[in-house]
């Protein structure tokens, strides 16, 4: 039983140097990890947003404020993001206004779907 106990320990707290079996061990399961999980778990789709009973993608653009005349306008902001991303079917989620330290608007955050 004591010897069960190091081993858990051991391997919790990771005391094998580099040129023992277990080394080896964990860099093949390190391996397999990388090699046998999904890709849907590293994509980079976004944040998901609960609408109702489902659950959408949301991807952020980054706008200048060059670009947006008026953030509560989101007829305008959809047309610049579509004319910007080639998405002819993108709606605004949330438009967020960036801030530099002294409060100035330096660019907006604009989650689309």
């Amino acid at each position: 039983m004591n010897y069960i106990l190091r081993i858990i320990k051991k391997s919790f707290l990771w005391s094998y140097a580099r040129n023992t079996w277990q080394w080896d061990v964990l860099c093949v399961v390190i391996l397999i990890f990388i090699f046998l999980s999904p890709k849907s778990w590293f994509a980079n789709g976004g944040r998901r947003v609960q609408a109702g009973h489902q659950t959408q993608v949301v991807s952020t653009v980054i706008l200048g404020p060059e670009v947006i005349d008026n953030e509560k306008d989101r007829v305008q902001i959809e047309e610049r993001v579509r004319a910007l991303t080639g998405r002819t079917n993108a709606q605004v989620v949330d438009v967020r206004p960036r801030r530099d330290k002294d409060g100035k608007t330096v660019g907006y955050e604009v989650d689309i779907r």
